[in-house]
């Protein structure tokens, strides 16, 4: 099943599943939380914020070697979003990656669709974890902020005020 049949098949509609696909087309699932929605807007909010020539993306499936990755949260640049509009699934990675940690994607996973999406193109790639702390990358390593978005805060805080 191809990524636009799965997107488009009424059994998958309204499930409260992240779908992913892997290298052999197969499907996989990952449960969605409160809290992870609550982090993607809060990063999103930022990058509206900080990033006015691009835009957020949630949930941004993205074509890569071992599959249909769908990242959290991404950022595109207006020329990206020229270039590919709403492809379904992007054939590259937007310029910035961003994932969510959480107890059903462990830090492993992240390091592999690290890579995955820097081979698609990625120009930094973000986690947010559990605690809302940040960790920002280039495909060379760990950078103490990130380049693209200069201003975006070591942690993003839930606040319920």
């Amino acid at each position: 099943m191809n990524w636009q049949a799965i997107c488009d098949n009424p059994l998958f509609r309204d499930m409260p599943f992240k779908f992913e696909t892997n290298r052999w087309g197969r499907i996989e699932m990952s449960p969605a939380s409160n809290r992870h929605g609550l982090f993607q807007i809060l990063v999103a909010e930022w990058l509206l914020k900080l990033m006015p020539g691009g835009r957020p993306i949630a949930e941004c499936s993205i074509q890569t070697a071992n599959g249909v990755k769908v990242a959290d949260i991404a950022w595109a640049s207006h020329d990206f979003l020229r270039q590919y509009g709403v492809a379904n699934p992007y054939p590259a990675a937007p310029e910035i990656v961003i994932e969510i940690l959480s107890p059903s994607n462990p830090l492993a996973e992240m390091e592999e669709k690290k890579e995955l999406y820097f081979a698609r193109g990625a120009r930094e790639f973000w986690i947010c974890q559990e605690d809302g702390g940040i960790r920002f990358y280039n495909n060379h390593a760990q950078l103490e902020a990130s380049k693209l978005a200069p201003g975006f805060p070591e942690r993003v805080e839930l606040s319920f005020s």
